[in-house]
């Protein structure tokens, strides 16, 4: 599989839509609302300071994913990311390209560190994918996210230096 990974352009709108609505709504993986209307969710995922950032391989979208400042003041230096991948790109390899480009992306904004405020404990492939990044879990949530299915899990905080 290759891999191209681009900036967001308006033209992507509706393919990028179309990853991010079913991962919302299910609401298993992001704490957020899972019933926010295409506005909102494009707002959410390209809005405010937000670079966004899309896969492709052949002209259809496999993934997006955005970089922006975790903290303001004294803490900007260190930026958080959101990942999502298309349903049927999942386990080929799209999470990785994402997150090595993502932290490119990063140091060539002249951030220091990379955050990750809530990852949901059950959301194993994706703490896999960060841990073998370099991603260490520096903090856990005790039963800070109620899955849909599982109740109540944990949230970790991880990180990395740049």
């Amino acid at each position: 599989m290759t891999v191209t990974i681009r900036p967001f352009s308006e033209g992507d709108v509706y393919a990028v839509l179309a990853m991010i609505q079913p991962v919302f709504a299910a609401g298993d993986t992001y704490a957020i609302d899972t019933d926010m209307s295409a506005e909102e969710t494009l707002a959410y995922w390209t809005g405010g300071e937000k670079h966004t950032f899309v896969a492709e391989e052949d002209g259809a979208l496999l993934g997006t994913y955005y970089v922006v400042r975790n903290f303001k003041g004294g803490g900007s230096h260190v930026c958080n990311c959101g990942y999502i991948t298309a349903a049927a790109a999942r386990g080929k390899g799209v999470a990785r390209a994402m997150l090595t480009h993502s932290l490119d992306q990063a140091r060539s904004l002249g951030f220091r560190a990379m955050q990750f405020n809530s990852v949901i404990a059950t959301n194993t492939r994706a703490i896999d994918t960060w841990e073998r990044a370099g991603f260490e879990v520096v903090g856990r949530l005790p039963e800070a996210f109620l899955h849909p299915e599982q109740g109540y899990v944990d949230a970790l905080v991880m990180f990395k230096t740049l």
